[in-house]
């Protein structure tokens, strides 16, 4: 009898087991419902609406005409947005150290668990919660010629004259635009770097220390290695916003002078919203994302862990 119920009972367990899953399925279901949605309006749904109106030649008036792929052929042929591509991937290659240096010497200087040290995170890190666009109008008006205080600083230093517009300049604008974004990005940088470092055994360092390796040696062998996840999460982030920069350039340059500051997120916003060419600006889009996506696929495989 005793035996009876016992089975009785596992049997009733074995059924509220697939219930008791579904129930929780269901309710992990309704937990991401709301993200799922928010993703699929505001992500899934205009990517998918970009790519169908990169098959037409769609004016902001008037009917649409199906192209095919021909707006794809067109992008290589583009004389303005291979010249924005160029001047993205400079900006990019030179953006992309020059923040990683900047970054993890902040994160080196910060590393100590300090109160001094929470100090200057904090400080180093205040430009971070700044928006671009207000960093990029505060930046336009300290360089502004005669009213500008840096320029003024500089003119009182006998460097250059208080009256020169520095943005007339290909090189001083990008010089600028280039110390903005350093500035602006390089305490967030520093906040992921850091916590790379902080995660670094201290018994690991400490037994090189002892095994005679020098700062470099520690540093080139030990540090670096043991870095790269955190190098690759890094890398990505600068070099996806680097590939996408519109905000600093349409604000503090305008593309000038002479058009030679113009990216290619700024080339597609003229060419869909200065010259209504939609679809021929979806296209252009979809080629960006593509390269954006294989160079953050390139990134992660060169630095991924042999474990990953």
């Amino acid at each position: 009898m005793s035996s009876f119920t016992s089975t009785t009972a596992v049997k009733r367990r074995g059924r509220r087991l697939p219930l008791l899953v579904r129930r929780r399925s269901m309710l992990g279901m309704l937990y991401v419902a709301p993200a799922a949605v928010l993703l699929g309006f505001f992500f899934l749904w205009p990517l998918l609406r970009t790519v169908y109106m990169s098959f037409f030649d769609r004016p902001i008036l008037g009917a649409s005409t199906f192209v095919g792929l021909q707006n794809y052929v067109d992008a290589f042929t583009d004389s303005e947005f291979g010249h924005a591509v160029l001047f993205t991937l400079s900006y990019t290659v030179i953006t992309t150290p020059v923040l990683l240096a900047v970054g993890l010497g902040l994160a080196a200087l910060v590393k100590r668990r300090t109160r001094a040290a929470k100090v200057f995170q904090t400080v180093y890190f205040v430009p971070v919660v700044i928006g671009l666009a207000s960093a990029s109008y505060l930046w336009v008006f300290i360089w502004q010629p005669d009213i500008g205080p840096l320029t003024d600083l500089l003119a009182r230093m006998g460097i250059g004259d208080a009256g020169t517009n520095l943005f007339a300049s290909r090189t001083a604008a990008f010089l600028i635009v280039l110390a903005m974004v350093v500035w602006k990005t390089a305490g967030l940088q520093m906040l992921l770097l850091l916590s790379g470092l902080q995660s670094i055994p201290e018994e690991v360092v400490e037994a090189a220390k002892i095994d005679g390796a020098g700062r470099w040696q520690t540093f080139r062998y030990i540090t670096l290695p043991l870095l790269r996840p955190t190098l690759a999460l890094v890398l990505v982030f600068s070099m996806a916003g680097s590939l996408l920069a519109f905000d600093q350039f349409y604000i503090m340059t305008a593309g000038g002078p002479d058009n030679s500051t113009i990216t290619a997120v700024f080339e597609i916003y003229r060419t869909g919203f200065v010259q209504f060419h939609l679809g021929y600006a979806s296209a252009l889009s979809i080629l960006l994302m593509l390269v954006l996506g294989a160079v953050s696929a390139v990134q992660m495989l060169l630095l991924r862990n042999s474990d990953d």
